[in-house]
């Protein structure tokens, strides 16, 4: 049975780009589940679970901002080429959601050890703190091996604010604020509204990993909740 946990997540910016845009970052109106699950990643990954995001709430009105950010194109890493910003600089428009707040409904199911080569590491290797790196790609196939293993670890991580990188919300400069709730002691009021938010990027499916492709699905949000299907259901187009 899948164990759930409750993160309330807030931040300045947000940006949850349509893949469709081009030349200007647009964000979605919501965070997406693959961003959501980001987050979950960033606080505990392992290869013997994997998260999906059951529901959002979204706790604060809506709000746009249009800025100019200074990009670099190139993309760093230790192994990669040395960057000169002034050369791979560039500007370019973006429009952005300001002051978020959501309540992300998360689970993680447990993965046979049979089955976790084929796992995908949604952490680069380079993003690892040294002390963490070994946790991160040790081999989890002991005896004791259990699902509450797991929950423990997760909820201990969560709880002192332990996490493979900082989690963001859409960019990697638009930190988010992360914190474990009860959402029985600690209710939430979601916005009152009701829309159609159209066709969103649901996630990257990478069960093929020679061949990754996107998949989407069409949120409605109810009085502020939104309900996120099942990645197995017929809601989400692969």
């Amino acid at each position: 049975m899948s164990r759930g946990f409750c993160l309330e997540v807030s931040g300045e910016y947000a940006c949850f780009t349509r893949p469709e845009m081009k030349v200007e970052r647009v964000s979605y109106d919501v965070i997406t589940p693959s961003a959501a699950r980001a987050i979950f990643d960033a606080i505990l990954w392992k290869p013997a679970i994997r998260w999906r995001i059951e529901k959002i709430e979204v706790l604060a009105p809506i709000r746009w901002a249009n800025i100019r950010r200074n990009e670099v194109s190139a993309v760093a890493s230790p192994r990669g080429r040395e960057i000169f910003i002034e050369d791979d600089r560039q500007q370019r428009a973006a429009m952005l959601l300001v002051d978020v707040k959501y309540r992300l409904y998360g689970v993680f199911d447990f993965i046979p050890p049979a089955k976790r080569q084929q796992v995908h590491n949604p952490v680069p290797e380079w993003l690892v703190d040294s002390e963490e790196k070994t946790a991160l790609v040790s081999a989890d196939t002991r005896a004791d091996e259990t699902e509450a293993k797991y929950a423990a670890m997760f909820e201990r991580r969560a709880r002192k604010g332990q996490h493979f990188h900082q989690p963001y919300l859409g960019c990697r400069e638009f930190a988010a604020h992360v914190r474990l709730v009860d959402p029985q002691n600690e209710p939430a009021v979601p916005i009152p509204k009701d829309d159609d938010l159209g066709w969103m990027l649901y996630d990257m499916n990478y069960s093929d990993p020679h061949n990754i492709q996107p998949m989407f699905y069409r949120p409605m949000m109810k009085q502020g909740v939104i309900l996120v299907p099942h990645p197995d259901s017929e809601e989400v187009r692969k």
